[in-house]
């Protein structure tokens, strides 16, 4: 038989996952364009937005623009995920420090694969997260070392993305602009490692590249069939690196 503290708290998880779902959409929606906690504005016609318009999803009074179909997929996807995360906690972190951690998964996540940008402000914060957590879960030690190969594999291979488009630009002829890593993954890595500590960042770089080849062929597939393919489109990496951190987060 269900308890009334059980059902008080699925009440208090789920009000928490409606109000995660409008702070990511509020994040999403500013950082990319101030960079600070500024005032949110309609996408249509730049209107200010209460944060009562947010937290109700309302239209806006000036245009009556609806809220954008992102929107309302993380508002759902939070709601969702936070009772859940309730239930099933990752065992090294606890209910409240896993929702912190996730919150700030889930901004990198969203403004990655709208804008292909991981913010230098974003990962700052990142940072200050991941050093206390690393050092709790991890010891300095293997903190250290997450964060020397988590940084700079990626950072190799980072560069070494610059140098194939430079190469592949002078046989083409023509100048390409999309570059596969940004140096926003470069600085995820570095936080994955403090926070992961080794040798699980190693396990975590490799499972999402691996997850990243495998649903980038995919896309590949999809979009040559419907003849819509274009070469060097770039993809966002963040959210394959973020994947294989939770996993291993649950495997703690």
């Amino acid at each position: 038989m269900i308890g009334p503290r059980t059902i008080l708290f699925f009440l208090v998880t789920l009000f928490l996952g409606w109000l995660a779902g409008v702070l990511l959409n509020y994040l999403a929606d500013v950082l990319p364009q101030t960079r600070s906690f500024s005032a949110a504005k309609c996408h249509s016609c730049g209107t200010n937005r209460s944060f009562l318009d947010l937290f109700w999803m309302r239209r806006c009074h000036s245009c009556q623009a609806g809220r954008t179909r992102r929107a309302w997929i993380v508002q759902i996807s939070a709601l969702s995920a936070v009772p859940l995360l309730g239930i099933l906690p990752p065992p090294a972190l606890g209910f409240w420090i896993a929702l912190l951690v996730f919150l700030y998964f889930g901004v990198v996540f969203i403004i990655d694969v709208e804008h292909r940008a991981i913010l230098h402000e974003v990962s700052l914060v990142g940072a200050i997260l991941a050093i206390p957590f690393g050092l709790w879960l991890n010891g300095w030690s293997k903190t250290l070392l997450g964060f020397a190969v988590g940084f700079g594999v990626m950072l190799g291979l980072y560069y070494f993305g610059i140098l194939f488009n430079r190469w592949m630009s002078k046989a083409r002829g023509q100048e390409i602009d999309e570059v596969a890593l940004g140096f926003g993954d470069v600085n995820l890595s570095g936080i994955l490692g403090i926070a992961l500590g080794w040798p699980r960042i190693i396990v975590c770089l490799f499972s999402a590249i691996v997850l990243g080849g495998l649903l980038s062929g995919l896309y590949i597939l999809v979009m040559i069939l419907r003849k819509k393919y274009q070469a060097f489109t770039a993809i966002p990496y963040a959210p394959f690196l973020i994947i294989a951190a939770v996993v291993l987060l649950y495997m703690a």
